[in-house]
């Protein structure tokens, strides 16, 4: 890093890279929205690195290259999915027999994970979860009782199991997004169901509600200029 990088002007790339961090940071609850607010209006008018890194200083998405000091174009930020695949299985499986499981919040899905339910419930919820590879399984059984695995929007999903007198449901199949972890649903449900679903976690809400917060002053931008001309 030289001393002339915090002089070199910054791209819109650059600018949108920052805004990507602060977003993050505002649904993980590290800032807050007045804050945020604040940051990601002085990132869209930066002019040059040197104004941009002092935003993102502070955010772990900045600081995985020491070297780099937070630079935006030379920090290798990860992108949407990278940060989240890796490390050691928190839990490799749950059973229930007249009663429930449930598997939420930030825990580390294993590449197999096991979910058997006999005349009970039980919940494999992978919103906020990290990934122990970019490709898991959910091994589910369902003996007259029900499994849900709920993914977060964007994550590929493959489902392969069946129904014997019970529902596997396959609306989520062959569904995702390209570059996304991929999630298996395989298994049986014998007098029971085994159902997918994708749905927002509330740090996702927060980070949608930021992102048209940011449309709206954007589009309110646009339109002063032509009131002006008016």
């Amino acid at each position: 890093m030289t001393d002339k990088l915090p002089q070199l002007r910054a791209s819109d790339a650059d600018r949108e890279r920052v805004a990507e961090i602060l977003r993050d940071a505002l649904a993980e609850g590290r800032l807050a929205m007045e804050e945020f607010e604040e940051r990601l209006d002085a990132a869209y008018q930066a002019r040059t690195y040197g104004e941009l890194a002092p935003l993102t200083a502070d955010l772990p998405a900045a600081s995985g290259d020491s070297a780099a000091g937070g630079w935006p174009a030379a920090a290798g930020v990860p992108d949407r999915w990278s940060d989240r695949i890796g490390g050691t299985a928190t839990s490799r499986g749950a059973f229930s027999m007249w009663s429930g499981f449930l598997r939420k919040g930030r825990w580390t899905a294993p590449r197999t994970f096991t979910a058997v339910t006999f005349q009970g419930g039980g919940k494999v919820d992978l919103r906020e979860a990290q990934f122990e590879a970019p490709e898991i399984t959910v091994r589910c059984v369902a003996v007259m009782g029900g499994v849900d695995v709920v993914v977060p929007p964007g994550v590929r999903v493959q489902i392969t199991g069946f129904g014997l007198m019970g529902d596997f449901d396959r609306t989520e199949d062959g569904t995702g997004d390209a570059g996304a972890p991929l999630v298996k649903v395989t298994g049986f449900a014998l007098w029971g169901g085994v159902g997918t679903k994708r749905k927002e976690s509330k740090a996702e809400r927060l980070r949608l509600k930021a992102e048209r917060a940011e449309r709206q002053r954007q589009e309110s931008l646009d339109e002063k200029p032509r009131k002006e001309l008016g």
